[in-house]
């Protein structure tokens, strides 16, 4: 296992730093000046030359990558041109609400979707299998702002239970903050169930076929212990990543979501950085949510030789 470990914590070093050269290039090809853009139309030519030197922004680009990767490698995220603190700042001041989001939402999606997922396999064809089905596609099919304004509508403004919109006022308790995730949990939640669903039915389904599973019935054993027992549990290794790359996709890929309730999550900061052309804040978000992904996968590979001991081998 410490081989395998140290196996994919080299492919994750390689994988960032694949991304670190792709991220830089990629924001500098970008149309764009962010210190024309911070400074606005009545800069003069020599204030632009002065900032850009300030930033570094007039070097040579392997310079700049050069002088960025360095201070990467000792844990400085670099500079935000726009908010005028460290990256590693602005990021820790927006990971609450996401993580608390993400985490919520995953748990929604996953109570929703492997439950739904196991009844449509195990009573394909029938009328339970056809409603879970149909619960997929269209989960899979209603955007993501539209939910999020229909419950809005509902629940915030018409039976007022939860907030509209926002993160609570600055020194608010936690179970208020958490307050304000609830509607935004539920459209990630119920919107990503659908894959879920699908994912558990077509790996149940698969299972249901064994020889195992039929030896189990056979023995005499109720349905529920061999549908629990034996069918779930070697379903479980797809069913796991599904999971935990949904997990990945909440953490980064909120975005829509946050912007529709207004939270002040990473999200929305990197789409206010995309905006601003503010290359720190890019890149650092984007090398930190890629090194959770890369993370996740770890994590999902260390729980399939959990779930499954055949891996270990």
């Amino acid at each position: 296992m410490l081989r395998f470990i140290l196996a994919r914590l080299g492919g994750t070093v390689a994988v960032l730093a694949l991304v670190a050269v792709m991220v830089f290039a990629l924001t500098r090809l970008a149309s764009g000046d962010p210190i024309a853009v911070l400074l606005g139309d009545q800069a003069s030519v020599e204030d632009i030359a002065q900032a850009r030197a300030q930033y570094g922004l007039d070097e040579p680009l392997p310079t700049q990558f050069g002088y960025w990767i360095r201070e990467v490698l000792r844990g400085n995220l670099g500079q935000s041109i726009f908010l005028q603190r460290p990256v590693t700042q602005a990021l820790a001041e927006r990971t609450e609400p996401t993580f608390f989001l993400a985490l919520f939402a995953v748990s929604i999606a996953a109570l929703i979707g492997v439950p739904c997922g196991l009844i449509a396999a195990v009573w394909r064809g029938r009328a339970a299998d056809q409603v879970f089905s149909a619960v997929a596609m269209l989960g899979a099919s209603v955007p993501s702002f539209w939910m999020g304004l229909v419950l809005i509508q509902i629940f915030a403004v018409g039976l007022g239970w939860f907030p509209a919109s926002g993160y609570g006022n600055p020194g608010v308790s936690l179970p208020e903050r958490l307050h304000h995730l609830v509607l935004p949990a539920i459209v990630l939640g119920v919107l990503n169930s659908a894959l879920i669903i699908r994912f558990t039915r077509a790996s149940v389904l698969d299972i249901l076929n064994e020889d195992y599973v039929r030896t189990a019935r056979s023995k005499g054993l109720s349905e529920r212990a061999v549908i629990l027992g034996h069918v779930l549990r070697n379903a479980l290794v797809p069913i796991v990543t599904v999971v935990g790359l949904t997990l990945a996709l909440m953490i980064g890929g909120a975005v829509v979501t946050e912007t529709v309730f207004n939270l002040p999550g990473v999200g929305n900061l990197v789409v206010r950085a995309v905006l601003r052309r503010d290359y720190p804040v890019i890149q650092g978000a984007l090398l930190v949510i890629a090194g959770i992904y890369v993370l996740i996968n770890l994590a999902i590979d260390l729980i399939y030789m959990l779930v499954d001991p055949r891996i270990r081998v």
